[in-house]
């Protein structure tokens, strides 16, 4: 099965995910929580990283001080969080493969977002610093009115401003939590990554290893692009 074989239709608007999606800023989120934990003098449970994935830094402060049975430490994880991500994220942050060429292949073709848990100044610096920026029509991110992943609303409002409704719109996603998201919103959803075989056909729409998966690349060709296969 291909990607086209799910995704019969193109889509009036493409919202991407940022971070492990577009760049690899998981792997300074991860060295954050670390260091964060570190800080109080605390050790990360070895299941951690797994269930942090795609969590608002917020609430994965909260998260934090609760599985360390600290939850006095809440404020102070979460600040210290943040802290850490920035210092990390200020270096070049790297460009998942096939990324910029998709958004490049997309962009002025078809209404472009992102959506993502991050603050906006982290999403518009990595972004900015890939080149990517310019290809995006709006950038989404949680506030007082918009609630971060796993609650649709980010999804929800991206595929909005981009002129449609979210059964028009595709998501492209590489954590759980932002997968259902989209969902919630009534995205479709292609995965992005390799992940455990259960989640596999029950989660995303369509599985891909990568943004430059031969089939999803012909599929934007073909269904998005006047561009040769």
């Amino acid at each position: 099965m291909t990607v086209s074989a799910v995704l019969s239709t193109a889509p009036a608007a493409v919202v991407f995910d940022c971070d492990g999606t577009l760049v690899d800023n998981e792997s300074h989120w991860q060295s954050a929580r670390v260091h964060a934990f570190a800080d109080f003098g605390l050790k990360a449970p070895p299941d951690f990283a797994a269930k942090a994935a795609g969590v608002h830094y917020v609430e994965c402060g909260l998260l934090m001080a609760e599985e360390a049975g600290k939850p006095e430490l809440a404020e102070e994880l979460t600040q210290s969080l943040l802290s850490h991500f920035t210092a990390l994220a200020d270096a070049v942050p790297v460009v998942l493969p096939g990324a910029a060429e998709l958004v490049r292949l997309l962009s002025g073709r078809v209404p472009l977002a992102v959506a993502s848990n991050c603050p906006a100044a982290v999403v518009e610096a990595s972004l900015g610093r890939t080149g990517l920026l310019k290809h995006f029509d709006h950038l989404v991110v949680p506030d007082e009115d918009l609630r971060p992943k796993p609650e649709p609303d980010l999804y929800a409002k991206a595929a909005e401003l981009c002129g449609t409704e979210g059964p028009a719109a595709l998501a492209v996603e590489d954590s759980l939590t932002g997968i259902e998201a989209a969902h919630r919103a009534g995205l479709k959803v292609i995965g992005v990554g390799k992940p455990a075989p259960a989640h596999r056909g029950t989660t995303a729409d369509w599985w891909v290893d990568g943004l430059d998966d031969p089939d999803l690349v012909t599929w934007v060709r073909s269904s998005l692009t006047d561009a040769p296969a």
